[in-house]
């Protein structure tokens, strides 16, 4: 009886590190041997980065938080879909109540 229960939980854990082992693997893509960008290129990017940003100070981090790609713009359009999904739904609800009274 255990057994089924033991198989089915050792293929679940094995299907989840599955899913995970390409992300932990992607974030070092590219370095060392692999014939992609060496060590001394990355360093070069990084400080062109530490540069950029030391001439702007002001730009911020890039987020857009108020643009409709942004956090707060895309939880505002969702928050408006979502909220006339649900009015409609309160609406028709009082109608069909309405109707039952009647």
């Amino acid at each position: 009886m255990k057994t089924p229960i033991i198989i089915g939980t050792v293929l679940l854990a094995l299907f989840v590190v599955s899913t995970f082992a390409p992300f932990a693997a992607a974030q070092y893509a590219g370095v060392g041997g692999g014939g992609g960008v060496t060590l001394e290129d990355q360093l070069k990017l990084a400080r062109a980065k530490i540069q950029a940003v030391q001439n702007n100070p002001h730009a911020g981090s890039g987020t857009p938080y108020l643009d409709a790609n942004g956090v707060i713009g895309a939880s505002i359009i969702a928050g408006g879909v979502f909220g006339g999904i649900f009015i409609a739904f309160v609406v028709r609800a009082k109608q069909a109540e309405k109707a039952k009274r009647a």
